[in-house]
C-alpha cells in the first residue's frame, strides 16, 4: 500500500507545518485548516463559520477583494474553501514555482485581514451565504436532510445538533464585530495546520513558511468545546417524517457509532461498504436490482472525529413506492445482517473497496494535502495517516458482526423519512 511521506515541524507561534514531497508533476499543493467549524458557534450565530469562509476571500490588507483568485487563477492554480462541523480549510494547488505566492496569501489574510472588513463587504457575503442557503437547502429536494438528521441524532445543547450553513434570522443578525471576535478568536496559527504536498525542496519550503507566516503572533487560546460525550446508542429508535415538494419517498436511517479513529469505528467503516458501497452491497443488490424498490441505495459514514460519528443508510424510493415500504424494506436488510452476520466474502469486498477508494483518493496532491490537514488536526499526527488501510486491514468478520449487533439494534436506530407533500401521512 502507497505510503505519504510526512516531515513535520512547528513554528513558535504555534503553527503547525506538514511538508509531503512528491516530484511526479511540477505542481504543489497549500492546504490550511483552521480547528474550527459551526460547533464552535455562539448561541445566536449559527452559519457563522460559514458566513466566515465567505469572508477571507474579501481581500486582506495587501490583497484586493477576489484578488486571492485572479492572482491564483493567472498563475495557472486552483483554489477554494470549505466549512465542516470542526474544521475550516482554504487550499491552493498551482505550479511549484509559484508556492511561495500561495503562502504569502495564506498568511497575508491569516495577519492582516481586519484592516480591510467593512459593512459592505458582510452585507454582500451574507447575501450570498442567504442565497447558497435558498439554492442548496430550502429549494433543493431533500436539501434540508444535512441540517435534519444532525438535529435528529445529536441533543439541542450538542455542539454538533444545529445547523451548518446557519438560519436567516442568524445570519441577518452577524455584524462587523462578531466578524473580528471570530477572527481573533480562531484564525490564529495556533489554530491551524498547514500542509504542502508535491514538488517542492523541504528546506526551501521551510524558508518560505518562516518567512510569511513565522512572524504572525499566536493568539490568546481557543475556547474548549462542551463535553461532546454522549451515551453508545439513542437508547430508542428516532423517527421524523418531513413532508417535501418531492416525487418520491427517501429514508436516511442513521446509527450512532464510536467517533472517526477509535477502534471500533474501523468495523463500521466496513460494515458501510458492506451496507451500501457499490452495486454488489446488500441494500443495492436487494432493494434497487432484486425488488426494484429503490432508484439509489448508499451507505456512508460522517467521519467525525469527536465525541461520536453517524453511520448513515440513504435510500431513495423509485417513483410510486410507498414511503412505508421503503423503510420496512431498508429495515429489514438490516434486521437480516444482524441475524446472519456478515460472510468473509462481503467482508473481503468491503476491504478492497476501501482500499480502493483510499489509493485513488490520495492521488492528487491536493487530495493528500487535505488528508494530512485533517489527521494533524482531529489526530494530533499527520503520519498517522499511513496506518488507516491496516487499521481496516485488522477488522475481522467477528468483529464486523459484534459490532453491528451492539449499535445496529432498534434502540439505536434514527429515521429521516422524506415523503412527498400530496400523499404525505402515508408513512407516519
Amino acid at each position: 500500500m502507497m505510503r505519504i511521506p510526512v516531515e513535520t515541524t512547528t513554528l513558535p507561534n504555534g503553527l503547525r507545518v506538514i511538508l509531503s514531497r512528491d516530484h511526479a508533476t511540477p505542481v504543489v499543493a497549500v492546504n490550511l485548516w483552521y480547528h474550527v467549524g459551526s460547533a464552535n458557534e455562539r448561541e445566536g450565530r449559527t452559519g457563522f463559520a460559514h458566513l466566515f469562509e465567505h469572508m477571507l476571500f474579501q481581500g486582506s490588507a495587501q490583497v484586493a477583494a477576489n484578488e486571492h483568485f485572479e492572482l491564483v487563477q493567472r498563475a495557472g492554480g486552483t483554489l477554494n474553501g470549505s466549512t465542516w462541523l470542526d474544521r475550516t480549510n482554504y487550499y491552493e494547488t498551482l505550479p511549484s514555482h509559484h508556492l511561495e505566492l500561495a503562502l504569502w496569501l495564506e498568511a497575508d489574510r491569516m495577519a492582516r485581514l481586519l484592516p480591510a472588513m467593512t459593512q459592505e463587504k458582510l452585507d454582500t457575503q451574507r447575501d450570498v451565504v442567504k442565497n447558497e442557503r435558498r439554492w442548496s437547502v430550502d429549494n433543493q429536494p431533500y436539501g434540508t436532510w444535512w441540517e435534519r438528521l444532525p438535529a435528529l441524532c445529536f441533543p439541542p445543547a450538542h455542539p454538533f445538533h444545529h445547523s451548518l450553513i446557519g438560519s436567516m434570522e442568524h445570519l441577518t443578525a452577524a455584524s462587523l464585530d462578531d466578524v473580528a471576535e471570530f477572527f481573533r478568536t480562531y484564525y490564529t496559527p495556533d489554530n491551524a495546520v498547514l500542509t504542502i504536498c508535491g514538488d517542492f525542496e523541504a528546506s526551501a519550503a521551510r524558508a518560505m513558511v518562516e518567512r510569511q507566516f513565522g512572524a504572525i503572533p499566536r493568539g490568546n487560546g481557543r475556547p474548549p468545546l462542551p463535553d461532546l460525550t454522549l451515551p453508545p446508542t439513542f437508547g430508542e429508535w428516532k423517527r421524523e417524517v418531513v413532508e417535501d415538494a418531492v416525487v418520491a419517498p427517501r429514508l436516511f436511517l442513521a446509527f450512532r457509532i464510536p467517533p472517526a479513529g477509535d477502534d471500533a469505528w474501523y468495523a463500521a467503516s466496513l460494515l458501510g461498504a458492506v451496507l451500501g458501497t457499490g452495486e454488489g452491497s446488500r441494500l443495492s443488490r436487494a432493494l434497487v436490482r432484486e425488488q426494484q424498490l429503490a432508484s439509489e441505495a448508499t451507505a456512508f459514514t460522517f467521519d467525525l472525529a469527536k465525541g461520536s460519528d453517524l453511520l448513515v443508510c440513504d435510500v431513495t424510493a423509485r417513483p410510486g413506492v410507498a414511503a412505508a415500504t421503503l423503510e420496512a424494506a431498508v429495515v429489514a436488510e438490516i434486521d437480516r445482517l444482524l441475524r446472519d452476520g456478515v460472510t468473509a466474502e462481503e467482508r473481503a469486498r468491503a476491504l478492497a473497496l476501501y482500499e480502493t477508494a483510499w489509493v485513488s483518493g490520495i492521488q492528487s496532491v491536493g487530495a493528500r494535502a487535505d488528508k494530512l490537514s485533517q489527521f494533524a488536526t482531529y489526530r494530533g499526527d499527520a503520519a498517522l495517516v499511513n496506518d488507516e488501510p491496516a487499521r481496516h486491514a485488522a477488522v475481522g468478520v467477528d468483529a464486523m458482526v459484534d459490532f453491528a449487533r451492539a449499535r445496529l439494534q432498534p434502540t439505536n436506530r434514527a429515521s429521516l423519512l422524506y415523503v412527498p407533500r400530496a400523499v404525505a401521512g402515508v408513512a407516519a
